[in-house]
């Protein structure tokens, strides 16, 4: 997932010109340019030769616009899971769920093996209430296949009128059977920030997505739980990031900052060193000091990494639960006029301390292992961003062994049943006591 720029000038220039320079290396260099983009053109070439056959000799006649579609997603999922092309239609679908309000079912999805996988059901959608679960792979939309489709092809097929059913077939690990799921579209309202007091001595704060609302949710949580409880008993912040897929970058940092009174929150690599950039926190800590505990789980993805991963580093928070998802790249929309626009994967993100979390995930602080019902025992887990097909290498690892897989991705739907939960009540309530809590800020490896 998952950066918001503005851009007013983006563009590619192809061009046969080549700087010739003074000396034989230079000229040998020149050279190597000149026969690279020869060979570059010839595929293009090759590309074009194709694309006339295909015109002239298939079967039945094609569409010349799907053909030229078909060809820029297969170049841009080729890359990775998460480069894509968008139609019109699905990149204004992607501004309004960055709005936070869109027509659908309510589910994060990726690619995976030419299917659909599930990432995340979003809290309170008619995907949540109908069972959909974290892992399930959807085969068919309403009988018909998803193999052949792109990922942005099937979110579109979800996507419909306020009212209308759909059937998805789910495989789900463990099930004999494939599952028949009728679910009908809704308008799908995202509250990013929901927020409660626990015992009147414990703000609970969730965030189920980081979308444009999500720093001012935090904000007027945060208000309002400082006013109900006095200082002196409030005891502190449960930050509750378990399966958040993510969002916008700029939230994310915003998120982190309302905790941080200084330091790096995250820093974006891309290919060439000059196209590094910093992010850092400015004074003020919203929450006056008051302790921190961060819960995350297999289906905590990308911007949830970003807060998990600069509060810990910093030693501002301690995180419970399961190690997170591992998505640790960025992706750029770029708009292409009235044709929609491209997502390309532009940077991998590197939290404070300088670690890629990529396809590794961010290891809890304290692993607390839910107790799951028998239907789903062994079914919980989530595979992470190591097990997508294509995925980005971590920078730093010398071999694909080093890569972790994701992690459980269960949550009770009862508050009493849920350990991880309820353990940092204790925590922050001084019931229990841990080595990992409170974190000791003179140690923390980002200052």
């Amino acid at each position: 997932m998952m950066r918001k720029v503005s851009l007013l000038v983006m563009g590619m220039l192809m061009g046969a010109g080549v700087v010739v320079g003074i000396g034989q290396g230079r000229q040998f260099i020149a050279g190597n340019a000149v026969a690279a983009a020869a060979d570059t053109y010839r595929q293009l070439n090759l590309l074009g030769d194709v694309f006339d056959r295909i015109r002239s000799e298939y079967v039945e006649q094609p569409d010349d616009a799907k053909l030229v579609e078909s060809a820029i997603n297969g170049m841009l999922t080729s890359l990775d899971p998460h480069s894509s092309y968008m139609t019109p239609k699905s990149f204004k679908d992607m501004q309004q769920q960055n709005r936070g309000e869109f027509g659908g079912l309510g589910i994060e999805v990726t690619m995976e093996d030419s299917l659909v996988k599930v990432v995340t059901p979003i809290d309170d959608t008619p995907a949540a209430r109908a069972g959909i679960r974290a892992g399930d792979i959807i085969t068919h939309l309403d009988g018909e296949p998803v193999l052949g489709l792109s990922l942005n092809q099937a979110v579109d097929k979800m996507r419909g009128a306020v009212n209308a059913p759909i059937t998805l077939t789910v495989k789900r690990d463990g099930a004999e059977k494939p599952l028949e799921m009728k679910i009908v579209r809704d308008i799908i309202r995202i509250k990013s920030v929901r927020f409660r007091e626990e015992g009147g001595d414990v703000g609970y704060l969730r965030i189920t997505q980081f979308t444009e609302q999500t720093t001012d949710g935090l904000r007027e949580a945060l208000d309002k739980i400082t006013k109900d409880i006095p200082s002196d008993k409030l005891k502190g912040y449960v930050l509750d990031l378990r399966n958040n897929p993510g969002g916008l970058l700029d939230q994310a940092i915003s998120v982190s900052d309302a905790f941080l009174e200084r330091g790096e929150i995250v820093s974006t690599r891309g290919r060439n060193a000059d196209e590094t950039q910093r992010f850092n926190a400015r004074s003020g800590d919203l929450s006056k000091g008051k302790p921190v505990i961060v819960l995350i789980n297999g289906g905590s993805a990308s911007a949830s990494e970003i807060v998990a991963g600069a509060l810990q580093d910093h030693k501002r928070a301690t995180l419970i639960g399961t190690r997170s998802f591992g998505k640790g790249s960025v992706q750029t929309i770029i708009p292409l006029g009235q044709n929609g626009a491209i997502r390309l994967t532009t940077a991998r993100y590197y939290t404070p301390s300088g670690r890629s979390i990529q396809a590794k995930g961010i290891a809890p602080d304290i692993e607390i292992i839910q107790d799951t019902p028998e239907d789903l025992k062994g079914k919980d887990d989530t595979k992470g961003e190591a097990s997508l097909k294509g995925h980005l290498k971590n920078p730093t690892d010398g071999t694909p062994t080093e890569e972790k897989t994701g992690s459980q991705a269960y949550v009770p739907p009862d508050v009493k049943d849920d350990k991880a939960l309820n353990f940092a009540f204790d925590l922050l309530r001084g019931v229990k006591s841990s080595a990992a809590f409170p974190p000791d800020p003179k140690t923390a490896v980002a200052n």
